[in-house]
């Protein structure tokens, strides 16, 4: 019987697969397809990326260096406001290359990392968890002392133990154009309903645009509405769920979410990565698989880590639907350079973050 079974190797299952193994933990990990595909996330992420990877892996993940954004409250030919900083916000990474990574590293501490392997149903008892998984045409048991559900916003784990579901779910679509495009600056654009479309440049990879919105939208028109305006051809769509808001828990007696499946993500961005990894971190840290009790620990230290920023996240987001006047004299005074983290919203509060804001 395995310490830990966890089901779905992107981010944070990989992470989690990855530290737990080199705890000593006998872990397996599965994914229902390959590793990193299909994509369904965009590849912007915060420079703290490279502290989860070790230092050779930039050479082939790195894209792009990004220094801020130019908000627009129109499309690409209204006028738009900068926030930015002197020196890098966020890199534009190789996404797919990024699990694949992730997944190596699990491997070689030591876990047990399965692909093309599907769950198709999980059983908690009182000394175990029994997961059902089909793979080749073969239908077998596994049983762990518990399982990790990092298996993305539509969780089998989530829903197979009955467990809340996230406070609401996004629909989201991106697809790349091949310009070339080494701009230091992100484009985003207030013109979807509760949320935002954005244009990515990613280097000699091309460009990534999308867009998120709530479901009924209709998010493809929306995406076509922005290419058409920057007069671009696109492919490899992609298309997937954004879930926002952590529900009330995230664990049973013998199971625990991680990621998207436990909607740790950015209300204000709909990003994961890094709160995924953060909350992996956290999960290694405190549950023991011989002690179930522990997941109240786990329960408690993500949620003091990053419950006060996607609580302040709301608030953010919350901004993307005041009317356009309200909007464009917020863009106004608050345009500039900036002291706030990308991942860390209450760093707008640190002493940075308000001396940048006061000193213009």
């Amino acid at each position: 019987m395995y310490d830990f079974v966890v089901v779905g190797v992107g981010p944070a299952g990989a992470r989690f697969a990855r530290r737990a193994a080199e705890a000593g933990y006998d872990v397996l990990a599965l994914e229902k397809g390959e590793v990193g595909t299909p994509l369904a996330c965009s590849g912007h992420v915060s420079t703290d990326i490279w502290d989860f990877l070790p230092p050779e892996a930039k050479d082939h993940l790195f894209q792009n260096r990004i220094y801020g954004a130019d908000f627009h409250v129109g499309g690409p030919k209204t006028g738009a406001r900068r926030f930015y900083k002197r020196e890098e916000v966020s890199n534009v990474i190789d996404r797919v290359e990024l699990d694949r990574t992730l997944a190596d590293l699990a491997r070689e501490a030591g876990a047990d990392v399965r692909e093309r392997h599907t769950v198709t149903g999980v059983d908690e008892h009182d000394d175990r968890v029994v997961l059902t998984v089909k793979h080749g045409g073969v239908t077998e048991e596994v049983a762990a002392k518990m399982v990790a559900g990092c298996d993305g916003p539509v969780s089998r784990v989530r829903r197979s133990l009955d467990l809340p579901e996230p406070g609401e779910t996004l629909h989201g679509v991106l697809a790349f154009s091949d310009e070339v495009d080494h701009g230091d600056y992100v484009d985003v654009h207030l013109t979807v309903p509760r949320f935002f479309a954005w244009r990515i440049p990613r280097g000699e990879a091309g460009v990534e645009y999308g867009l998120a919105a709530p479901p009924g939208a209709s998010v493809n028109e929306m995406f076509d509405t922005l290419t058409h305006q920057y007069d671009v051809d696109t492919d490899h769509f992609c298309s997937g769920a954004i879930p926002i808001g952590p529900p009330e828990t995230v664990t049973t007696d013998r199971a625990f979410l991680i990621g998207d499946a436990a909607a740790q993500t950015k209300p204000f961005t709909g990003g994961g990565i890094l709160y995924g990894m953060t909350a992996a971190d956290h999960a290694v840290r405190t549950i023991e698989p011989d002690a179930p009790s522990t997941l109240a620990d786990y329960e408690t230290a993500w949620r003091e880590d990053l419950a006060r920023e996607i609580s302040l996240g709301h608030w953010v987001r919350r901004c993307y639907s005041l009317p356009e006047p309200v909007q464009q004299f917020g863009l106004r005074a608050l345009s500039g350079e900036i002291g706030v983290h990308m991942d860390r919203p209450t760093s707008l509060f640190s002493k940075q973050g308000l001396k940048k804001l006061v000193g213009r």
